[in-house]
């Protein structure tokens, strides 16, 4: 079998761009905090896996010193500082070294009466065309505009805003599904149908590029993501999709910057990302490693029993042939196959696991004491998979392996 029986079969007339944002709406994760060298060294990593954009942070002194030391790097990836719709904010992103940004300013009524309940729409909409002028025009910097809570905005105002910030310099405005209420269904309307404001931006607005930002609440981040790039396509000639790697950040999250990189590759043929995704998993246990985020042993892609095999159809299965239980080789993406030994596991595990650990095939009777043992210790309430020196410790018990 070849990755090419079942992959490359579908295609985009649009170009996918990967905008992580780890480094800002990532480590906004409560109980995560990540060190300047740490960041610079993430940063390097993305820009191997494929990541063409990232977007960091820039008001505390670590912010700052991260900044400059991932620029000093020349990574060949663009590096964007957030910001507020303030002017202060464009001057500490000007003074880290940007030269890009993106303004963050919320688009619903929601947000507007919570926030601002003595401002009209019209003076909210007015300062941030001041501050995206005052980035794009008076200072030159490439400029995103993020429409904070756009999947709950009235469609009329937005359409509106969008056609403001383009006017005053925006190159991109990034849809933010911020609640996670989003829709994927082509058929689902505004304000809340992803594919239906993608192309509702192009029809109805002049703004350049357009992004989406996904947030998990409902677990549709990363479908939805790749909603909006499928109706990006032969729409718009690029597309943003800013994710986080393993989907950290505020609340549930967002999408998964190596669950839609493999999506892009292996279903949609970009082939940008071929030969980068052996370092998906590296990435991840850096980023766990550095942050203080332990990664979910089952977590697609990236997590250590993304290719655990325990139970007796499994291990047969997959002894016989990977593909029966995987799919793909977990090679691909730097990950591991494990065949470990618990409560599931039947006679061939037991025995593939006793040959490469003495090197020598047991009788049958050998064989049938160590299932027997295995069997004892799970009907003893035992839960967890056996750890490799247990399991060598069963075998010096039947003298399978020597001290």
């Amino acid at each position: 079998m070849k990755l090419e029986d079942f992959y490359f079969k579908m295609s985009l007339k649009t170009e996918p761009i990967l905008d992580d944002t780890t480094l800002r709406d990532g480590i906004q994760m409560p109980g995560l905090a990540v060190k300047p060298k740490d960041a610079a060294q993430i940063a390097q990593l993305l820009s191997e896996i494929g990541v063409e954009r990232i977007e960091l942070f820039h008001y505390q002194k670590p912010d700052k010193k991260a900044a400059k030391l991932i620029q000093k790097m020349g990574l060949g990836i663009r590096v964007a500082g957030w910001c507020r719709a303030v002017k202060e904010d464009i001057d500490s992103a000007i003074e880290c070294g940007f030269n890009e940004v993106g303004i963050s300013h919320p688009v619903s009524d929601i947000h507007f009466k919570a926030k601002w309940p003595d401002k009209t729409r019209e003076q909210l909409l007015a300062n941030v065309v001041e501050v995206v002028e005052y980035a794009a025009k008076t200072h030159g910097l490439r400029t995103f505009v993020h429409g904070e809570d756009s999947m709950r905005a009235d469609w009329n105002f937005e359409k509106e805003f969008i056609n403001a910030v383009a006017q005053a310099g925006a190159e991109c405005y990034r849809i933010c599904d911020t609640v996670g209420i989003g829709l994927s269904d082509p058929n689902a309307p505004l304000p809340n149908g992803i594919p239906a404001k993608v192309k509702a931006i192009k029809k109805e607005t002049k703004i350049p590029a357009i992004e989406i930002h996904a947030h998990d609440d409902f677990g549709n981040a990363v479908e939805n993501t790749m909603a909006a790039i499928r109706a990006a396509s032969g729409v718009w000639d690029k597309v943003y999709a800013s994710t986080t790697f393993l989907g950290i950040g505020e609340r549930a999250g967002n999408a998964e910057t190596e669950k839609v990189l493999l999506n892009l590759y292996l279903q949609y043929g970009v082939k940008k990302f071929e030969g980068k995704t052996f370092k998906l998993k590296q990435t991840a246990d850096f980023i766990g490693k550095v942050t203080g985020y332990v990664v979910p042993p089952n977590k697609a892609i990236v997590g250590d029993y993304g290719f655990a095999h325990e139970s007796g159809i499994h291990t047969h299965g997959v002894l016989n042939d990977p593909w029966t239980y995987e799919p793909y080789p977990p090679e691909l993406v730097g990950n591991t196959r494990r065949l470990t030994i618990g409560k599931q596991s039947g006679k061939g595990i037991i025995r593939h696991k006793i040959i490469e650990i003495t090197g020598k095939t047991p009788s049958d009777e050998e064989l049938m004491n160590v299932v027997a043992k295995v069997k004892e210790i799970y009907a003893n309430g035992r839960r967890s998979s056996l750890k490799e020196e247990e399991f060598k410790k069963i075998l010096r018990t039947f003298n399978l392996l020597q001290e």
